[in-house]
């Protein structure tokens, strides 16, 4: 299947977080940019307290929080956040630190446009502990996955790599750190890609023209 924003306007992000908002700073950052190709037209959140949603609101990008608890049912939940995410018409959705797994109703409503993150070289090491895994297997090359999310664990079409060496002394931690600058750095370059060239998705495969 073929997607393409519409032409003669910069592609339309939504983007979902639930942390400080360091990937969404960056691409706010690269947004600014007319050449870039894209803009951020809102920014949603699983929780108040997410310090992103003061960077997209001193960035004038409208905001909204759905919190699960507030919803009868995890469906509730998924079906509210669907409908407030397709209220601002994005051509493509972004989960930048979003914890939350989004449920049917939203992969059948976005389905090949929803992208997320990951702390390792997918298949290997899905899942929240991804660093601390490859670190006790004894890995020698972990890295960044930007993929587009289905119904599994992790388990989307990977839409872009990015390889970091482990070193000797990594902990946890520094391990973590590197990941999340490689990581920054290709999510801001593969959307811009998909923002301008449109992309492609059969089956397994991603392909950007």
């Amino acid at each position: 299947m073929r997607y393409a924003p519409a032409a003669g306007r910069p592609c339309r992000l939504v983007v979902l977080i639930s942390g400080t908002g360091s990937n969404l700073a960056a691409l706010l950052d690269a947004c600014t940019d007319p050449a870039y190709g894209a803009t951020v037209v809102a920014v949603g959140a699983d929780r108040e307290s997410a310090g992103g949603l003061k960077l997209a609101s001193d960035a004038g990008v409208a905001t909204f929080v759905d919190r699960v608890k507030e919803y009868p049912t995890r469906d509730a939940w998924d079906l509210a956040l669907t409908e407030h995410v397709a209220e601002h018409g994005p051509d493509l959705v972004i989960s930048a630190g979003f914890l939350k797994l989004v449920g049917p109703v939203f992969l059948d409503r976005f389905e090949g446009r929803y992208i997320n993150t990951h702390n390792t070289l997918l298949p290997a090491f899905p899942g929240m502990d991804g660093p601390r895994e490859a670190l006790e297997y004894g890995v020698k090359i972990t890295g960044a996955t930007l993929f587009f999310v289905d119904a599994g664990m992790d388990s989307g079409p990977i839409l872009a790599q990015a390889a970091v060496p482990v070193h000797q002394d990594d902990d946890v931690e520094t391990l973590t750190e590197r990941i999340k600058v490689a990581e920054r750095a290709q999510l801001v370059e593969c959307v811009g890609r998909l923002a301008r060239d449109g992309w492609t998705l059969s089956g397994r495969r991603v392909t950007i023209p």
